[in-house]
């Protein structure tokens, strides 16, 4: 194994970490980091694999508290969503889409930042919106947890509830984008060596996550993520820029 593996393993447990701290799901950090080492048609691949068995991991370690009139009524319409962003990926050029990508993520966490989001009121006309946007952002440009995640702060569930019951959705629209992306040549037979480290990596990282819950604030722990979520997006558009 390459210094350059090591690495990109090391960066996904961090982000799984955060990911499960937080709430918004690892694919909001893990996006635009593993752009940095892999094409990026081949992370939207990697990330919804990898998605699939840290959401199992999430609903196993968080599993009391489902809300489950939440899960179905931002989950059916994620699920369907979800499934026509993975379809353009295929149709949209690659540099706009990881453009879109980092100008989106950047936008999120500085409105995240405002704390704006906290205005949302509890309706079931929210609860289908976040679905419709998070599951076409996710299948689109590979991250729309954040999306998920204001939708669901708004109806104040507790910690572990709020991440069991954001797992369960999330599971769904992996599952769905993974088949797609898989279908549309995003995710190598080449790139299969690289389960199992990821399966052990979404287990310790959500079992870890878990753990740093019971000791720190999670207003300190979200405004770090968050400035890093900006760094991260902010040095990928400057990337962009400068080799465009």
């Amino acid at each position: 194994m390459e210094l350059h593996d090591i690495l990109f393993f090391f960066l996904a447990l961090v982000a799984e970490i955060v990911g499960t701290v937080s709430g918004f799901g690892s694919s909001i950090l893990f996006v635009p980091l593993a752009s940095a080492f892999f094409d990026f048609q081949i992370v939207l691949g990697i990330t919804a694999v990898f998605h699939v068995f840290s959401n199992i991991s999430k609903i196993y370690l968080f599993r009391k508290g489902i809300n489950k009139e939440i899960a179905i009524k931002l989950g059916i319409p994620a699920v369907i969503f979800v499934i026509l962003g993975a379809i353009l990926t295929k149709y949209i050029p690659q540099q706009e889409i990881e453009l879109g990508m980092n100008l989106i993520i950047l936008s999120l966490a500085i409105y995240l930042l405002t704390g704006h989001h906290k205005k949302l009121k509890q309706s079931n006309q929210n609860l289908y919106a976040g679905g419709t946007v998070s599951g076409f952002l996710a299948g689109l440009i590979g991250t729309g947890g954040a999306i998920r995640g204001i939708t669901l702060a708004a109806f104040q569930l507790e910690k572990n509830a709020f991440i069991s019951t954001s797992a369960i959705i999330d599971f769904g629209v992996d599952f769905s984008r993974a088949g797609i992306y898989i279908y549309n040549g995003f995710f190598k037979s080449e790139y299969l060596i690289f389960m199992p480290f990821l399966i052990l990596i979404s287990i310790l990282g959500t079992y870890l996550g878990k753990r740093i819950l019971e000791y720190l604030s999670e207003k300190l722990f979200q405004i770090i993520l968050l400035s890093i979520i900006c760094l991260t997006a902010g040095v990928q558009l400057v990337h962009y820029f400068f080799n465009c």
